[in-house]
């Protein structure tokens, strides 16, 4: 896909913030629906974390209660990367099917494996570590979700509870196509490189499927190098550049301190959930009202609740080694030498 450096838009950081924003509806939360859990996890929701996922639909969502990630509109699968992840239950064959392996030794293994778990499960419901040791694959289960025919459900601990469904008549380079352009619409500007880190899948199946997707895409010139941004969301990133950023947003919808190249564009240093760039995150986010926090329009973490002009620079929490005391010193020093008597008598032992 070559083009001219001349031709390519150019776009800030301050843009890709500004324009990840809107298009991941974390500018202003959407009304409780159907439609509004679809559009929050258009490019899926990782929840590998336990409830990582629900802090990321509360960032978005108004009226998000404990239970909204059983929603029957949303569904749970090994997504990108073979991580738990959240999707709408419509879009589940683009986060399965699109990921199936391009080439024929690694989909045989996804299609025997899954054909095994088929038989063995026989409409029932297992755990992935019976499942596994029963089967004799372990981990490698994993690899059958890219048939489109694995579903799970995990309560956040233990094991994840997993059962086979009915494969959707799709097409896995359309499914590919569609996966794609979702990444690029929810983390674009992007790179095919960029995509196929996120979803796990060979270079050469993310740059076929960019290629098939040349005809809609945009040149953009970054501050990382050349990327692609769909044609259709040109007058959105251009908008945003004089547009100011919103006063706070949930502490829950910040990315994790991941690096640029990475995700794919910039990111902020707080490490705080994956709701946003997709990347693995440390950990969800605390509920607590000491945790709870917003961002500034110019990228600054503060409290809620804070004084105006007071700034929250987060520390990160170290476990100091307590300093020896002479008696302390003494005992390990007398340890050591019992030690080293006690050694040197079995060699002279072993050696008599």
């Amino acid at each position: 896909m070559p083009r001219s450096v001349e031709s390519r838009l150019r776009v800030t950081r301050q843009q890709i913030l500004a324009y990840r924003r809107r298009v991941g509806a974390l500018d202003e939360r959407m009304p409780m629906g159907s439609q509004s859990l679809r559009r929050a996890a258009w490019a899926g929701l990782q929840d590998s974390m336990p409830r990582a996922a629900l802090l990321s639909l509360h960032a978005r969502i108004d009226g998000v209660e404990s239970s909204t990630w059983e929603d029957p509109a949303l569904a749970q699968l090994w997504g990108p990367r073979y991580h738990t992840y959240v999707v709408a239950k419509r879009d589940f064959a683009l986060f399965s099917l699109g990921r199936l392996p391009d080439n024929a030794k690694s989909r045989l293994r996804a299609e025997r494996i899954a054909e095994r778990l088929r038989a063995h499960l026989d409409g029932t419901r297992m755990t992935d570590r019976e499942v596994g040791r029963e089967l004799g694959v372990g981990n490698s289960l994993r690899y059958a979700a890219t048939t489109g025919t694995v579903a799970i459900r995990w309560e956040g601990a233990r094991a994840p509870t997993v059962w086979t469904v009915v494969a959707a008549d799709v097409d896995p380079a359309d499914a590919r196509r569609e996966l794609a352009r979702r990444y690029i619409r929810i983390f674009g500007p992007a790179t095919a490189n960029g995509f196929a880190r996120w979803a796990g899948i060979s270079r050469r199946s993310a740059s076929d499927a960019f290629a098939s997707l040349e005809a809609s895409l945009l040149p953009v010139r970054s501050p990382l190098g050349d990327e692609w941004l769909l044609a259709e969301d040109e007058p959105a990133i251009r908008t945003v550049e004089t547009a100011a950023a919103p006063r706070a947003c949930c502490r829950a919808a910040m990315p994790t301190s991941c690096s640029m190249e990475q995700s794919g564009s910039f990111s902020f240093r707080a490490r705080i959930s994956d709701s946003v760039f997709g990347r693995p995150a440390c950990g969800p986010a605390r509920s607590s009202s000491k945790a709870r926090s917003a961002e500034l329009g110019d990228g600054r973490i503060t409290p809620y609740g804070s004084m105006p002009g007071h700034v929250f620079r987060a520390k990160r929490a170290t476990r100091s080694r307590p300093r020896p005391t002479p008696c302390r010193s003494q005992a390990s020093n007398d340890r050591s030498r019992w030690f080293g008597t006690l050694k040197q008598r079995s060699l002279q032992r072993a050696g008599s």
